[in-house]
C-alpha cells in the first residue's frame, strides 16, 4: 500500500494530462478548482500508485523526483512504447538490484519506475526503495 502521495508541479493542464492519461495510463481520481479558470489541483493513479498533480505555483517548483516501484518495468516500457511516449532511459540495470526506466514530463519531473530484481541480495548502503 503506497504510504506517501508525492506531488509534482505543471505549468499546462492540457500538456500534463495528455502526457500523464494518454500516455503514461495513469487515471484522473480528482480534479480541484478553487473556480473554473483557476489553477487545477488533481490526483492520477495506476496500478495502485498515486501522483498529485499542481498548477498552484506555491506548492512546488518544476523539477522533481519520484521513483515508483512497480511489478515489471518491461511491462510498462512496452506500454509506453505503443503509446508513443518519449522514454529517457530505457530499461537496465545501471542500479544493484533494480531494473529501472526514467521518463521526463513536459515541465522536467523525472519519473524513475523500477522492478527489484528477485535474483539479487541487498547489501547494506543500498537502500534505494
Amino acid at each position: 500500500m503506497q504510504k506517501v502521495i508525492p506531488t509534482f508541479r505543471i505549468t499546462d493542464y492540457e500538456k500534463s494530462k495528455s502526457f500523464y492519461i494518454d500516455g503514461l495510463g495513469f487515471s484522473i481520481d480528482w480534479e480541484h478548482r478553487f473556480e473554473p479558470d483557476f489553477p487545477v489541483y488533481m490526483q492520477i493513479t495506476r496500478d495502485g500508485l498515486s501522483l498529485q498533480l499542481s498548477e498552484h505555483t506555491g506548492d512546488c517548483k518544476a523539477g522533481g523526483l519520484v521513483n515508483l516501484f512497480v511489478e515489471s518495468v518491461d511491462d510498462w516500457y512496452d506500454d509506453f512504447q505503443s503509446r508513443g511516449v518519449s522514454v529517457k532511459e530505457r530499461p537496465n540495470e545501471s542500479i544493484p538490484g533494480l531494473r529501472g526506466m526514467t521518463v521526463v514530463d513536459p515541465d522536467g519531473n523525472k519519473i524513475r519506475i523500477f522492478t527489484r530484481l528477485s535474483s539479487y541480495r541487498r547489501k547494506e548502503g543500498l537502500n534505494i526503495g
